[in-house]
């Protein structure tokens, strides 16, 4: 196996904003009326309209109004964020560092559109340490659909099969397996259980792990 490429989800991996996701996809949902719980929010995590809308509606009701709700929950996570910051995840600086050191080539595949993901990503100083950005908002179907990860295998002429794709959630790792990328799993707020455990290639603690992954396919060659 040859590995080209490391393709980074955001939310989760790069930055911790998976715990202001679930808080505000509750507070949103409950300022209209449905009582959003914790279990509910974390089904959302890299998760588009196409799949997320339905599963709203069958579980609140036909009356769930996604697009209004989604634009509530903006609202709520971006005063947060402007009030606190936005906090990078223990070890990508030292992982980026790690990647500049080798021939790989590095890529963010995430389901936050353009706009915010690069001013995520400048707040926290990593914008320009990716080779390029693709966000849910370039192809028609969002993760778990693989498009995401197509489109960014095409934008850094990188076959899928040579790229390792870094995801937290299981939406972001059945995105990754079906482009046909190999998934490593650091999870945030849920471990994978038996079935998405059959999709990764590796699960490491922290990002400082996924270095050590490398290290070995390198050693082995």
């Amino acid at each position: 196996m040859t590995i080209k490429a490391v393709i980074f989800d955001m939310d989760g991996v790069i930055i911790d904003t998976e715990p202001l996701l679930a808080k505000y996809w509750c507070r949103a949902a409950r300022e209209f009326g449905f009582p959003m719980e914790y279990q509910h929010a974390l089904n959302l995590r890299s998760c588009s309209e196409k799949y997320a809308s339905p599963f709203l509606k069958k579980t609140f009701g036909d009356a769930f109004d996604y697009r209004t709700v989604r634009a509530r929950r903006k609202e709520l996570m971006n005063e947060d964020i402007e009030k606190n910051g936005i906090v990078k995840k223990k070890g990508i600086d030292e992982l980026l560092d790690y990647l500049d050191g080798t021939d790989l080539i590095k890529a963010v595949a995430t389901a936050t559109d353009l706009e915010r993901a690069e001013k995520y990503l400048k707040l926290i100083g990593l914008y320009h340490r990716f080779d390029t950005i693709c966000c849910g908002s370039m192809v028609k179907n969002g993760k778990p659909d693989p498009d995401i990860y197509f489109l960014a295998a095409e934008k850094i002429g990188i076959a899928p099969e040579n790229c390792i794709a870094v995801e937290d959630s299981p939406n972001g790792i059945k995105s990754a397996h079906s482009a046909g990328m190999h998934p490593i799993m650091v999870p945030d707020l849920t471990q994978p259980d038996e079935e998405l455990e059959k999709l990764l290639f590796g699960k490491c603690d922290s990002l400082l792990e996924v270095k050590d992954i490398l290290n070995k396919l390198f050693w082995k060659k």
